[in-house]
Protein backbone atom coordinates (compact mmCIF):
# COMPACT_ATOMS: atom_id res chain seq x y z
CA UNK A 1 0.00 0.00 0.00
CA UNK A 2 1.53 2.99 -1.12
CA UNK A 3 1.06 6.05 1.44
CA UNK A 4 0.45 9.54 0.35
CA UNK A 5 1.50 12.45 3.11
CA UNK A 6 1.11 16.07 2.64
CA UNK A 7 4.29 16.91 5.05
CA UNK A 8 3.38 21.06 5.49
CA UNK A 9 -0.39 22.10 5.53
CA UNK A 10 -1.85 25.08 7.24
CA UNK A 11 -5.07 23.60 7.74
CA UNK A 12 -5.93 25.61 10.74
CA UNK A 13 -5.47 29.10 8.36
CA UNK A 14 -8.67 31.06 8.07
CA UNK A 15 -8.94 30.64 4.28
CA UNK A 16 -10.72 27.01 5.60
CA UNK A 17 -13.25 28.80 7.97
CA UNK A 18 -16.08 28.01 5.63
CA UNK A 19 -15.82 24.75 4.19
CA UNK A 20 -12.68 22.72 6.59
CA UNK A 21 -14.68 19.57 6.89
CA UNK A 22 -15.17 19.35 3.32
CA UNK A 23 -11.48 20.11 2.25
CA UNK A 24 -10.83 17.12 4.92
CA UNK A 25 -13.15 14.79 3.21
CA UNK A 26 -12.10 15.72 -0.15
CA UNK A 27 -8.35 14.95 0.62
CA UNK A 28 -9.12 11.59 2.08
CA UNK A 29 -11.27 10.50 -1.01
CA UNK A 30 -8.16 11.12 -3.56
CA UNK A 31 -6.30 9.19 -1.01
CA UNK A 32 -4.41 11.53 1.04
CA UNK A 33 -3.77 9.23 4.14
CA UNK A 34 -2.29 12.20 6.75
CA UNK A 35 -1.07 15.66 6.75
CA UNK A 36 1.18 17.43 9.06
CA UNK A 37 -0.30 20.89 10.57
CA UNK A 38 2.46 23.05 11.80
CA UNK A 39 1.84 25.87 13.95
CA UNK A 40 2.88 29.74 13.17
CA UNK A 41 2.33 31.14 16.32
CA UNK A 42 1.48 30.53 20.33
CA UNK A 43 -2.42 31.44 19.99
CA UNK A 44 -2.65 28.95 17.23
CA UNK A 45 -0.55 25.75 19.50
CA UNK A 46 -4.28 24.52 20.73
CA UNK A 47 -6.04 24.65 17.43
CA UNK A 48 -3.47 22.64 15.12
CA UNK A 49 -3.85 20.08 18.07
CA UNK A 50 -7.17 19.55 18.34
CA UNK A 51 -7.28 19.56 14.00
CA UNK A 52 -5.02 17.00 13.94
CA UNK A 53 -6.88 14.70 16.20
CA UNK A 54 -10.05 15.67 14.50
CA UNK A 55 -7.91 15.44 10.70
CA UNK A 56 -7.22 11.69 11.93
CA UNK A 57 -10.52 10.56 11.86
CA UNK A 58 -10.56 10.57 7.64
CA UNK A 59 -6.90 10.64 7.34
CA UNK A 60 -5.22 8.50 10.05
CA UNK A 61 -1.73 9.53 9.81
CA UNK A 62 -2.04 13.21 10.61
CA UNK A 63 -0.36 15.54 13.27
CA UNK A 64 1.16 18.55 14.22
CA UNK A 65 4.00 20.41 15.20
CA UNK A 66 4.53 23.94 17.44
CA UNK A 67 6.40 26.77 16.62
CA UNK A 68 6.72 30.26 16.00
CA UNK A 69 7.30 31.22 12.41
CA UNK A 70 10.02 34.24 11.32
CA UNK A 71 6.73 36.08 9.65
CA UNK A 72 5.12 36.18 13.04
CA UNK A 73 8.23 36.91 15.58
CA UNK A 74 7.23 40.85 14.78
CA UNK A 75 4.45 39.84 16.99
CA UNK A 76 5.63 37.35 19.38
CA UNK A 77 6.91 38.38 22.76
CA UNK A 78 9.66 36.33 25.05
CA UNK A 79 6.75 34.82 26.99
CA UNK A 80 5.82 33.17 23.93
CA UNK A 81 8.92 30.55 24.11
CA UNK A 82 7.56 29.99 27.77
CA UNK A 83 3.81 29.26 26.28
CA UNK A 84 5.85 26.93 23.67
CA UNK A 85 7.93 25.11 26.19
CA UNK A 86 4.86 23.87 28.27
CA UNK A 87 2.61 23.37 25.58
CA UNK A 88 5.78 20.83 23.93
CA UNK A 89 5.54 19.04 27.52
CA UNK A 90 2.08 19.12 27.69
CA UNK A 91 2.10 17.62 24.37
CA UNK A 92 4.73 14.72 24.60
CA UNK A 93 2.22 12.01 25.91
CA UNK A 94 0.24 12.79 22.47
CA UNK A 95 1.11 10.87 19.29
CA UNK A 96 -0.10 13.06 17.41
CA UNK A 97 2.29 15.68 18.31
CA UNK A 98 5.96 15.33 16.41
CA UNK A 99 7.68 18.24 16.80
CA UNK A 100 8.82 21.95 16.38
CA UNK A 101 7.83 24.25 13.47
CA UNK A 102 7.05 25.63 11.46
CA UNK A 103 10.36 27.70 12.38
CA UNK A 104 13.43 29.41 10.77
CA UNK A 105 14.15 32.50 9.19
CA UNK A 106 13.08 35.00 5.87
CA UNK A 107 14.87 37.00 4.76
CA UNK A 108 12.59 37.92 1.22
CA UNK A 109 10.45 39.82 3.36
CA UNK A 110 12.14 43.60 3.98
CA UNK A 111 10.14 44.55 6.93
CA UNK A 112 11.52 41.34 9.11
CA UNK A 113 14.19 42.09 11.61
CA UNK A 114 16.76 39.49 10.91
CA UNK A 115 18.18 39.54 14.82
CA UNK A 116 14.65 39.58 15.76
CA UNK A 117 13.83 36.38 13.77
CA UNK A 118 17.18 34.98 14.58
CA UNK A 119 16.46 35.25 18.70
CA UNK A 120 13.17 33.16 18.14
CA UNK A 121 15.11 30.66 15.78
CA UNK A 122 18.10 30.11 18.21
CA UNK A 123 15.63 29.70 21.34
CA UNK A 124 13.25 26.96 19.55
CA UNK A 125 16.52 25.00 18.31
CA UNK A 126 17.58 25.03 22.10
CA UNK A 127 13.72 23.36 22.81
CA UNK A 128 14.38 21.31 20.11
CA UNK A 129 17.52 19.80 21.17
CA UNK A 130 16.42 19.65 24.53
CA UNK A 131 13.68 17.37 23.68
CA UNK A 132 15.24 15.33 21.16
CA UNK A 133 12.65 16.62 18.49
CA UNK A 134 12.98 17.30 14.94
CA UNK A 135 12.14 20.62 12.87
CA UNK A 136 10.21 21.45 10.31
CA UNK A 137 12.28 24.69 9.14
CA UNK A 138 11.14 27.75 6.66
CA UNK A 139 13.90 28.78 4.46
CA UNK A 140 12.74 31.00 2.21
CA UNK A 141 16.48 33.07 0.74
CA UNK A 142 18.17 31.92 4.41
CA UNK A 143 19.31 28.17 3.52
CA UNK A 144 23.20 29.04 4.61
CA UNK A 145 22.72 30.63 7.93
CA UNK A 146 19.92 28.30 8.37
CA UNK A 147 22.82 25.31 7.90
CA UNK A 148 25.26 27.02 10.11
CA UNK A 149 22.54 27.49 13.29
CA UNK A 150 21.48 24.23 12.82
CA UNK A 151 25.54 23.13 12.84
CA UNK A 152 25.85 25.21 15.67
CA UNK A 153 23.04 23.99 17.85
CA UNK A 154 23.53 20.43 17.32
CA UNK A 155 20.14 19.64 15.37
CA UNK A 156 19.80 16.31 12.97
CA UNK A 157 16.60 15.69 11.48
CA UNK A 158 13.77 17.87 9.86
CA UNK A 159 12.34 19.14 7.28
CA UNK A 160 13.23 22.02 4.83
CA UNK A 161 9.88 23.02 3.68
CA UNK A 162 9.26 24.24 0.52
CA UNK A 163 13.06 24.20 -1.07
CA UNK A 164 14.40 26.43 -3.16
CA UNK A 165 18.26 26.67 -2.71
CA UNK A 166 21.10 24.70 -4.34
CA UNK A 167 22.44 21.38 -4.87
CA UNK A 168 25.06 22.55 -2.61
CA UNK A 169 22.89 23.50 0.08
CA UNK A 170 20.42 20.26 -0.20
CA UNK A 171 23.72 18.36 0.00
CA UNK A 172 24.42 20.35 3.35
CA UNK A 173 20.60 19.73 4.74
CA UNK A 174 20.84 16.21 3.77
CA UNK A 175 24.15 15.40 5.85
CA UNK A 176 22.27 17.39 8.80
CA UNK A 177 19.51 14.26 8.13
CA UNK A 178 17.05 16.72 7.02
CA UNK A 179 14.95 16.20 3.77
CA UNK A 180 13.41 19.10 1.20
CA UNK A 181 9.94 19.81 1.08
CA UNK A 182 8.54 20.16 -3.04
CA UNK A 183 5.01 20.97 -3.68
CA UNK A 184 3.10 23.56 -5.83
CA UNK A 185 6.12 25.55 -6.69
CA UNK A 186 7.49 22.27 -8.55
CA UNK A 187 4.22 21.98 -11.20
CA UNK A 188 4.56 25.59 -12.28
CA UNK A 189 6.88 25.00 -16.10
CA UNK A 190 9.03 28.17 -15.64
CA UNK A 191 10.32 27.07 -12.04
CA UNK A 192 13.46 25.65 -13.43
CA UNK A 193 15.76 25.04 -10.49
CA UNK A 194 13.19 23.53 -8.12
CA UNK A 195 11.92 21.38 -10.95
CA UNK A 196 15.81 20.25 -11.60
CA UNK A 197 16.33 19.81 -8.33
CA UNK A 198 13.15 17.81 -7.66
CA UNK A 199 14.36 15.60 -10.77
CA UNK A 200 18.04 15.01 -9.54
CA UNK A 201 18.22 14.72 -6.11
CA UNK A 202 18.15 11.57 -4.82
CA UNK A 203 14.57 10.45 -3.91
CA UNK A 204 15.70 9.60 -0.58
CA UNK A 205 15.88 13.25 0.01
CA UNK A 206 12.09 14.31 -1.14
CA UNK A 207 8.93 14.60 0.72
CA UNK A 208 5.68 15.87 -0.81
CA UNK A 209 3.22 18.92 1.06
CA UNK A 210 1.15 21.45 0.03
CA UNK A 211 1.28 24.29 1.96
CA UNK A 212 -2.04 25.02 2.01
CA UNK A 213 -3.49 27.36 1.25
CA UNK A 214 -0.19 29.10 0.33
CA UNK A 215 1.88 27.49 -2.84
CA UNK A 216 -1.03 26.61 -5.10
CA UNK A 217 0.06 24.28 -8.29
CA UNK A 218 0.21 25.40 -11.19
CA UNK A 219 -3.82 24.54 -12.38
CA UNK A 220 -5.17 26.60 -9.99
CA UNK A 221 -3.19 29.55 -10.39
CA UNK A 222 -4.87 31.34 -12.77
CA UNK A 223 -8.01 31.19 -10.55
CA UNK A 224 -9.74 34.43 -9.31
CA UNK A 225 -8.75 33.62 -5.42
CA UNK A 226 -6.39 30.36 -5.86
CA UNK A 227 -6.27 28.72 -2.54
CA UNK A 228 -4.43 25.11 -2.38
CA UNK A 229 -5.53 22.28 -0.52
CA UNK A 230 -4.16 19.38 0.54
CA UNK A 231 -5.99 17.07 -1.60
CA UNK A 232 -3.66 18.75 -4.27
CA UNK A 233 -0.53 16.68 -2.92
CA UNK A 234 -2.19 13.33 -4.86
CA UNK A 235 -1.87 15.52 -8.43
CA UNK A 236 1.57 17.20 -6.93
CA UNK A 237 3.06 14.13 -6.41
CA UNK A 238 1.80 12.65 -10.38
CA UNK A 239 4.11 15.67 -11.24
CA UNK A 240 7.03 14.31 -9.53
CA UNK A 241 6.42 11.30 -10.58
CA UNK A 242 6.60 12.74 -14.30
CA UNK A 243 9.77 14.55 -13.87
CA UNK A 244 12.04 11.61 -12.46
CA UNK A 245 10.70 8.93 -14.63
CA UNK A 246 8.99 7.01 -11.59
CA UNK A 247 5.90 5.38 -10.89
CA UNK A 248 3.27 7.07 -8.48
CA UNK A 249 3.18 4.68 -5.96
CA UNK A 250 6.51 4.39 -5.94
CA UNK A 251 7.07 8.39 -5.46
CA UNK A 252 4.18 8.49 -2.65
CA UNK A 253 5.84 5.65 -0.45
CA UNK A 254 8.84 6.39 -0.81
CA UNK A 255 8.26 10.19 0.12
CA UNK A 256 5.98 9.13 2.74
CA UNK A 257 9.34 6.77 4.59
CA UNK A 258 11.42 9.72 3.88
CA UNK A 259 9.08 11.74 6.15
CA UNK A 260 8.42 8.84 8.53
CA UNK A 261 12.55 8.49 8.74
CA UNK A 262 13.30 12.37 9.72
CA UNK A 263 10.47 11.95 12.04
CA UNK A 264 10.58 9.80 14.25
CA UNK A 265 6.96 10.21 16.52
CA UNK A 266 5.51 10.31 13.41
CA UNK A 267 6.54 6.77 12.79
CA UNK A 268 5.54 5.14 15.76
CA UNK A 269 2.48 7.20 15.45
CA UNK A 270 1.39 4.68 12.28
CA UNK A 271 3.34 2.15 13.61
CA UNK A 272 1.03 1.81 16.53
CA UNK A 273 -1.94 2.51 14.96
CA UNK A 274 -1.79 0.86 11.86
CA UNK A 275 0.93 -2.55 12.73
CA UNK A 276 -0.02 -3.88 8.92
CA UNK A 277 1.45 -1.10 7.02
CA UNK A 278 4.81 -1.53 5.90
CA UNK A 279 7.03 0.92 6.51
CA UNK A 280 10.20 -0.02 4.45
Amino acid sequence: MAWCLDTHCHLDASEFDQDRDAVMAYAAQVGVNGILIPAVRARDFESVKDLAHRTSKLMPASCYTLGIHPIYTSEAKPGDLEILRKAIESSLSDPRFVGIGEIGLDYFLPNLDPDHQAFYFEAQLDLAREFNLPVILHVRRSQDAIIKALKLKGISGGIAHAFNGSFQQAENFLKLNFVMGFGGAMTHTRALRIRRLAKDLPLSALVLETDAPDIPPMWLSHAPKPRNEPGEVVQISSVLAELRGELLSKIQHECALNALRVIPRWKTLLQSSHPSVVLS
